[in-house]
């Protein structure tokens, strides 16, 4: 598929742009700029109120100034590389401009003494006298309108200034061509977000603070363009081609048994079935590219370590990486006890490692006598060989990039790759982060904890729920019952509670209690207090309790009016039971008939307790709006698009594209031939070799 026309003048030289020679074409290129498409995206990340002043006395030092002034006598330095001042006056005050090292033909030439000039630095006070030293800006009147009210601050490197990369980046606009949308006409128009053009334009003159901030329109639609392009690339490879070559690695379970028998307790099923997922991965001819998700204490470590051992079995190695040395160390220190229990010998590699005793472990690993080791990335050093490197675990939390996954992989002929993460994105958001990864779920319970049984039941049928509840409360049990979430007002919502906690209290006694926010803090301590110590039977609460408490005895959780709440609110509001021994319930009561939304929402709930498959269809649901947790690393670098702060629009694009490649496989419509355009402008060679093979 050959490159449009229209975007070749995008793709010259960087020279053939205004004012850049081959000295500033090298400079750009350490910021990763070598076409003139490059500098698109090249945004400013900063700005400087250069709003015209009368005098000095407009603004209070230390601060930006931009004014006209006449210029005065030149007082050349006395030594050497001193201070060279030139006295100025403006409207209302006399102050000076201060140059080191400069000659002084120049400065005459620059600042003739008597006639005017606009000024614009910073200005500071040098014992009680305005200076402002060496000015960003000296211009004759008539040229003083290039200088920007809102002036834009691009990234620099040396060798580069700013009134370059702004002259740079200008003349790239003019040059870009009018192309159709790619953007899916419907949620352009529902997110607002101006044509490509437009955006690019106001992007780079952002006329306030406001212009720079992600959530500007322009800079949305630009991070969106970026992420569409990438969830493309993505979507054309996993329809296109099968996984790199790998290594086959297959252990005999021997080193692996040992380390089960040590252990006081039976790994779970989910560690179990992990560890399958993964031998099965090593052992295929395949390059293995997996990502390990669990909670905090689902045994993330203890598969990891399963995983490394199956390299030694095979007669390989293996690595674990950590980004920072304590962190590592924590690694070393979990793992050891599991190596002894192995009999495998691990060590330790980080920064600190220095002379003899750096030699000696590098000695040892390219000989085969260190079979697993746990590192910084210190371990990417040019130095490290390995013998037969197998797998690399990375604990991916601490931010490693795909381009250290892709080091990494370099080290050994085609080492298998497993990334470990903490938190229960949701599948489609992992997808949208580790597109090329395969995924393991840790979503088991600790040992000892009881499914809860959850039901769906109509409001009319509250008195039955009441003659429950006081069944269970006769044979000491404990409930929670969770009031209605109006969101018009808190006094509503009190009422409600208040209404509820005396209808429970005619129906069972005094052993009833309330809180709700509108309660005094220590008021609201002391009907916890209760509760927790069973003085109280039934906590009737708005959603207060959600967060932290922890009462085994309570075994019921009644959410009224389930139908109003978030589903992670449902999901955390039944996990205040199931805590102890007895089996417990959770009542969603519901006011029929429920719209399509609710009973989704609800059905959901009431069929699973996996955090994972909940995150996900809240993502579903609630659509782009709701941002998620931080998204993890290991992305292209992208120039616009922020996911930490913007996963949401990462999942949207994935949506988008997959379904751009469902209904057009070879990006033939009119909108597929828009978005090959894209992958061009966004470097995704990748895709657009494919599609061409395709």
């Amino acid at each position: 598929m050959s490159r449009p026309e229209s975007l070749f003048p995008l793709y010259a030289e960087l020279e053939t742009l205004p004012g850049v020679g081959p000295k500033a074409a090298k400079a750009f290129e350490s910021l990763g700029v070598t076409r003139p498409k490059d500098l698109l995206y090249f945004l400013p990340h900063s700005g400087v109120d250069r709003t015209r002043r009368d005098s000095v006395r407009d603004v209070t030092a230390p601060a930006t100034l931009t004014v006209e002034v006449e210029v005065g006598m030149h007082v050349p330095s006395r030594r050497k590389g001193g201070p060279y001042r030139v006295h100025v006056r403006d409207a209302k005050l006399e102050f000076q401009l201060v140059f080191f090292h400069a000659r002084a033909d120049y400065l005459q030439k620059l600042l003739p003494t008597g006639q005017r000039r606009v000024v614009s630095g910073k200005v500071e006070l040098f014992d009680g006298v305005a200076q402002m030293v060496h000015p960003d800006h000296v211009l004759r009147v008539e040229e003083a309108a290039e200088i920007p009210a809102y002036e834009p601050v691009y990234p620099l490197s040396a060798g580069l200034t700013q009134r370059l990369v702004a002259k740079a980046a200008q003349a790239t606009l003019t040059r870009v061509p009018p192309l159709a949308e790619w953007i899916d006409p419907a949620l352009k128009a529902r997110e607002g977000w101006p044509d490509w053009g437009t955006a690019l334009q106001a992007a780079h003159a952002p006329t306030g603070a406001a212009g720079l901030a992600f959530t500007h329109p322009a800079r949305l639609r630009l991070a969106y363009d970026e992420l569409f392009a990438h969830q493309l690339t993505l979507s054309i490879a996993r329809s296109r081609i099968r996984r790199g070559k790998g290594v086959v690695t297959a252990g005999d379970g021997t080193l692996r048994a040992k380390v089960l028998e040590s252990l006081p307790y039976q790994p779970t099923g989910a560690q179990v079935r992990a560890v399958a997922e993964i031998a099965g991965d090593m052992a295929a001819p395949l390059r293995m590219n997996r990502l390990l998700q669990g909670d905090v204490g689902s045994g993330k470590t203890l598969v990891a370590f399963q995983a490394l051992l199956i390299a030694v079995e095979s007669g390989g190695q293996g690595v674990m990486m950590a980004p920072t040395e304590i962190l590592a160390r924590q690694h070393f220190e979990g793992l050891a006890p599991l190596a002894r229990a192995a009999g495998v010998r691990l060590e330790l590699l980080t920064g600190r490692d220095r002379g003899a005793d750096r030699a000696m472990k590098l000695e040892d690993l390219a000989m085969g006598r260190i079979p697993l080791l746990v590192g910084t990335h210190a371990v990417f050093q040019k130095d490290v060989e390995f013998k037969d490197l197998r797998l690399a675990v990375v604990d991916e939390q601490h931010r490693f990039g795909v381009a250290q996954r892709m080091e990494l992989g370099a080290k050994g002929e085609a080492v298998d790759v497993l990334v470990m993460t903490a938190t229960p994105i949701p599948r489609s958001l992992a997808l949208a982060t580790h597109g090329d990864m395969d995924v393991s779920v840790l979503d088991e319970k600790p040992a000892g904890r009881k499914p809860i049984r959850t039901a769906m039941v109509s409001a009319d049928r509250l008195e039955e729920v009441v003659d429950h509840l006081r069944k269970a409360v006769a044979e000491g049990r404990q409930a929670y019952w969770v009031c209605p979430l109006v969101e018009e007002s808190e006094v509503v919502d009190y009422a409600s509670a208040e209404e509820r906690f005396k209808a429970l209290r005619a129906a069972l006694g005094d052993r009833v209690g309330l809180v709700h926010g509108q309660m005094p803090p220590a008021d609201k301590d002391a009907a916890m207090a209760r509760f927790v110590a069973g003085e109280t039977s039934v906590l009737v609460a708005t959603t207060v309790i959600e967060v932290g408490v922890n009462v085994p005895n309570a075994t019921i959780m009644v959410i009224e009016q389930a139908e109003s709440f978030g589903l992670a609110q449902l999901h955390q509001l039944r996990g205040r039971v199931g805590r102890g021994e007895a089996a417990s319930t959770c009542l969603l009561i519901y006011q029929g008939p429920l719209n399509e939304t609710g009973a989704r929402r609800l059905t959901t709930i009431r069929d699973t307790e996996d955090g994972f498959r909940i995150a996900e269809e809240d993502l579903a649901m609630r659509g782009a709006g709701d941002l998620i947790g931080t998204a993890q690393s290991g992305l292209p670098r992208f120039r616009v698009a922020d996911l930490e702060r913007q996963s949401a629009l990462m999942a949207l694009a994935q949506t988008d594209a997959r379904k751009l490649m469902l209904d057009d496989p070879d990006l033939s419509s009119p909108r597929g031939l828009a978005a090959r355009a894209l992958l061009w402008l966004m470097d995704q060679d990748r895709a657009i070799r494919l599609i061409s093979v395709g």
